[in-house]
């Protein structure tokens, strides 16, 4: 956006915010990584990195730096509202980020750099508003990302624009793994976002809950325990036993496939093997080889947190019908 008048930016401004409800603007550290995570999001049509919030008409890259403008680096993402709500979109923003930096994301610091949704329209608002709340609800940091009206935005220079994609080694604080693995994230984002605290933990962050205290340590009923996230069947009833470890114990899950492990490094010491989910990727605790030799030797040693059990009686009914055999053998 340019214009050669120096008297204010409100008129200006009005231009951009009159976009329709498929637009959506983020500020999240450099916008060179942020715009090439939203282009891997399906249901975005295009991204343009520019300045959001500057005092100064039109500025340049320089100028933003200098810190004379107080513009974020931000990223104008044009979305099919057909194929991804901005709920959709203002979470996956939230989970790539460091929701709770001050003005610094990755190695990048200055005002510049600070993370904000920007809203057009009090629809929008609400929305970033809600999202914001469910991420503070997980205490007991208080997040750092504003939530504003977008005053202005001027597109970047045209060298930052895809820069990732004209320079596929440069600099971005968004890890590659992620931006690959956007798509994927995305079909779980909501549910993900609708965990408890203590859920959230265990899956997203590799948390283990208390021993003795959680809710399927001492469940032996017949029935089905799914990921609690995608839905995904992992074990049986019938595999379960009592390890006395404190937490619910398989001897193996229905579909090696549906898991991974990966080197646990974290107890000095002691490596461990983690156990993941293979489609959302959540973690589900460690296996070890001290479990029943009768059932192959194996100790699935599992999060209550990361499952859901669904009883024999409600199989049918919730979609796991085809299962009732595997349980009935």
């Amino acid at each position: 956006m340019t214009n050669d008048s120096s008297e204010t930016i409100t008129a200006l401004a009005a231009d951009d915010i009159s976009a329709p409800s498929s637009d959506a603007y983020f500020a999240g550290g450099c916008f060179w990584g942020l715009e090439r995570y939203f282009q891997g999001v399906d249901g975005v049509r295009a991204t343009q990195v520019g300045y959001a919030q500057s005092t100064v008409l039109d500025p340049s890259y320089e100028q933003v730096c200098s810190g004379a403008t107080d513009a974020a680096e931000s990223v104008h993402v044009t979305y099919d509202p057909s194929q991804v709500t901005l709920r959709t979109l203002a979470l996956l923003f939230l989970d790539v980020i460091d929701p709770y930096s001050v003005n610094r994301q990755g190695n990048d610091t200055g005002r510049q750099y600070r993370s904000g949704m920007f809203f057009t329209s009090p629809e929008q608002k609400a929305v970033f508003d809600t999202a914001l709340q469910q991420l503070a609800v997980r205490g007991p940091r208080t997040p750092a990302v504003t939530v504003e009206e977008l005053r202005s935005f001027y597109d970047a220079e045209e060298y930052h624009q895809d820069y990732l994609d004209k320079n596929p080694g440069g600099y971005c604080h968004i890890s590659f793994a992620k931006i690959a693995d956007v798509a994927n994230r995305q079909r779980y984002i909501e549910r993900v976002w609708d965990l408890t605290p203590e859920e959230y933990a265990v899956t997203q962050e590799a948390a283990t809950e208390r021993p003795f205290d959680n809710a399927y340590d001492q469940t032996f009923e017949p029935g089905i325990y799914v990921d609690i996230v995608s839905g995904e069947p992992l074990f049986l009833s019938t595999d379960k036993y009592d390890s006395g470890c404190g937490w619910p114990a398989f001897s193996k899950p229905i579909d090696g496939t549906a898991l991974t492990n990966h080197r646990d490094s974290t107890i000095p010491g002691r490596p461990r093997i983690e156990v993941r989910t293979a489609g959302s990727q959540i973690h589900l605790g460690h296996v070890f080889d001290d479990g029943p030799r009768d059932r192959g030797g194996l100790r699935y040693c599992m999060n209550s947190a990361s499952l859901r059990f669904v009883p024999r009686d409600q199989m049918q009914s919730e979609g796991y019908g085809n299962y009732l055999e595997l349980l009935d053998k």
